[in-house]
């Protein structure tokens, strides 16, 4: 949802992760509580947004909050009981994979 790939997130948490660890991480019914503090860590967002996360409610924000802009506040707090805004953690993570995105054009530059 966030759009950041399970290799990604797996060479963020260690050297023991790869994509296939995630995958089955991402099935579980519960996660370790330090497994999942890295992970928020890792993702930019509350503990809590993990623990409480409802995949229809994640949707219904990000589909109120882009498609309707004359009222889009009415979209950001939709059965969301978190202290956070999810337009800032959407912006955060453009601006992460902006970022990125740079970086990998500096080094093509810098090998061609």
């Amino acid at each position: 949802m966030m759009g950041i790939k399970q290799e990604v997130l797996a060479a963020e948490l260690g050297e023991d992760w790869n994509q296939k660890r995630i995958s089955l991480l991402e099935q579980k019914e519960e996660i370790e509580p330090e497994i999942l503090h890295k992970v928020s860590n890792i993702l930019k967002i509350p503990v809590e947004a993990l623990q409480h996360f409802q995949e229809e409610a994640a949707v219904q924000i990000i589909s109120n909050t882009f498609t309707d802009f004359k009222d889009n506040a009415s979209g950001i707090n939709y059965r969301c009981d978190l202290h956070f805004n999810p337009i800032d953690k959407v912006v955060e993570l453009y601006e992460r994979l902006l970022a990125s995105e740079r970086e990998k054009n500096e080094l093509l530059k810098k090998k061609t």
